[in-house]
C-alpha cells in the first residue's frame, strides 16, 4: 500500500496565484461590479463575501480570423445538401441571455465570480483616501527604510559588486609590483645596452636570471584576492511617516433610538476598518455624548447602552481640549466624523458652529457630518450649512436607510482629482 503526501507549499490554496492573475485581469470589470453591488448593499453584516457578475462579453479573448469580403473556395466535409453556386441563408438565433424560448443558436451566460470579505474591501477601498494628507514628522513607533551607503568588506554573494571588486584587485596589484616593476624596467633597459655594447655572456646571464626572477615575483601576486572583495552595503534610516487622528463623535442621546444608532454604528464601523486598513499610522479617538461628553474605547463606543438628553456642543468642546493637549496641529493631520440625528437644544446649536468655525475648522483637515433620519432638517444641519459655507474641507451628508452608507461613505472619502 502506497501513500502520498503532499508536501508542496500552500497545499490548501493551489489556485491562490491563479486567482489572483484573474482579478489582475479583470480589474476594471471587477471594479464596475463591485461599485455597482455597493448601491444596493447594505452594513448589515462586514464579515460577508459578495458574489459579483461579470459580462461573458467582457470575457471574450482576441483571436486571429479571416476578414469579411473576397472570393474564397471552402469544402466542408459531410456536405450532402449544398453544391457549388448555392447561398447559403444565414440562421437566426438567440443570444442566450433569457427572453423567449428559441429553437436555435447558443450564447452564453454571464460570469458569477464570488469575492471575499477581504477582496471585496479592497476593491471598495482602492480609490478612497483621507483628504489633505500632507503634515508629516517622525511617528512614536519610528518605522525605517534601507538605502544604499557606499560598499562593506562584508556581506552575502548576491550583493557583490564585481567591478568595484576588481577595482581593488587591481589597485592591490598595482601597489605590490609598482617597485619590482620600476626595477624590472631598469634591469631590462641595463641588458640591452650589454647586448649592444657586446658584454660577456656570464654578465648577461646573471642579469638575464634576475629580470626572470623580478618576472615571476610579478606573476605571483594573486589577480583578486578575499581582500578585494566589495559587497554593496545598505543602512536603515528613519522613514517619516505621516500622522493622523480620527475623532468619532457619536450622539446617543434619547432622541437616536436603537435603528438610528446602528446606522451610526454601522458607518463608524466602515470608517474604522477604512483605517485599520489604509493607514499603519493613524489614531483613532471614540467621544460619545448626550448632554455630557465622554472619551471612551472602542468597545464602549459600539456596545455601551448608555443614553440621555442632548448637547452636542459638549462633544465639540471636548475634541477640541484633545487636540489641544495630545495632537497639535502643526505635527497632526487631524480628521473628525460626527453622526447625529440633529436633534438639539436650539440655544446649544449655535455654540456648536461658534465652536466649529473658531476654535476647530481652522486645524482641521476634513470634517464629516453625518445627519441620521434627515426627512426634517433640524437647528444642527442648519447651522452646519453656515459653517460648510465658510470651510470647503467641511462635508455633510444624510442616511436614511442602511443602503445608504455605502454610497455616502464613499462621497465623503473619494479621490480627489
Amino acid at each position: 500500500m502506497s501513500q502520498i503526501i503532499d508536501r508542496r507549499l500552500n497545499p490548501k490554496h493551489k489556485s491562490a496565484v491563479n486567482r489572483q492573475r484573474f482579478l489582475k485581469r479583470f480589474r476594471k470589470q471587477i471594479r464596475k461590479a463591485v461599485s455597482d453591488a455597493v448601491d444596493g448593499r447594505s452594513v448589515t453584516d462586514t464579515e460577508s463575501s459578495e458574489k459579483i457578475t461579470i459580462p461573458a462579453k467582457d470575457l471574450s479573448e482576441p483571436v486571429f480570423h479571416h476578414g469579411p469580403g473576397g472570393r474564397r473556395e471552402i469544402i466542408h466535409p459531410g456536405n450532402k445538401d449544398f453544391i457549388t453556386g448555392d447561398r447559403i441563408p444565414r440562421p437566426d438565433g438567440g443570444a442566450g441571455q433569457g427572453g423567449r424560448a428559441s429553437n436555435q443558436g447558443e450564447g452564453m451566460d454571464d460570469f458569477v465570480f464570488e469575492l471575499s470579505r477581504d477582496e471585496f474591501l479592497e476593491f471598495f477601498f482602492e480609490d478612497l483616501e483621507l483628504p489633505d494628507l500632507v503634515k508629516t514628522k517622525l511617528a512614536k513607533e519610528v518605522t525605517h527604510k534601507s538605502v544604499p551607503a557606499g560598499f562593506a568588506k562584508d556581506g552575502i554573494p548576491p550583493n557583490l559588486h564585481i567591478v568595484r571588486s576588481l577595482k581593488e584587485a587591481q589597485a592591490r596589484r598595482i601597489a605590490l609590483t609598482m617597485a619590482s616593476r620600476r626595477k624590472l624596467k631598469e634591469l631590462e633597459k641595463t641588458l640591452a645596452e650589454l647586448e649592444e655594447d657586446g658584454a660577456d655572456e656570464e654578465t648577461r646571464r646573471d642579469l638575464q636570471k634576475k629580470i626572470d626572477l623580478l618576472k615571476a615575483k610579478i606573476a605571483a601576486v594573486p589577480f583578486i584576492d578575499t581582500l578585494d572583495l566589495r559587497y554593496r552595503n545598505r543602512i536603515k534610516i528613519p522613514k517619516p511617516t505621516t500622522q493622523a487622528v480620527m475623532f468619532c463623535l457619536m450622539d446617543v442621546s434619547g432622541s437616536m433610538d436603537q435603528y438610528k444608532k446602528n446606522l451610526a454604528k454601522r458607518f463608524f464601523l466602515l470608517l474604522y476598518l477604512f483605517l485599520s486598513r489604509n493607514y499603519e499610522r493613524t489614531d483613532v479617538v471614540f467621544i460619545r455624548h448626550h448632554t455630557v461628553a465622554k472619551e471612551v474605547d472602542e468597545e464602549e463606543f459600539f456596545y455601551s447602552r448608555e443614553t440621555g438628553g442632548t448637547v452636542v456642543s459638549s462633544a465639540l468642546e471636548m475634541m477640541r481640549d484633545i487636540i489641544r493637549e495630545r495632537y497639535p496641529s502643526q505635527d497632526w493631520n487631524i480628521y473628525a466624523a460626527q453622526a447625529s440625528d440633529g436633534d438639539n437644544w436650539p440655544e446649544d446649536s449655535g455654540n456648536c458652529s461658534r465652536l466649529l468655525e473658531e476654535e476647530i475648522m481652522p486645524y482641521l483637515q476634513y470634517y464629516a457630518y453625518i445627519e441620521i433620519d434627515n426627512d426634517y432638517p433640524l437647528g444642527l444641519w442648519q447651522e452646519y450649512e453656515k459653517v460648510a459655507g465658510h470651510w470647503p474641507n467641511f462635508a455633510m451628508q444624510a442616511i436614511d436607510e442602511p443602503a445608504d452608507i455605502y454610497p455616502v461613505f464613499r462621497e465623503l472619502f473619494k479621490k480627489k482629482a
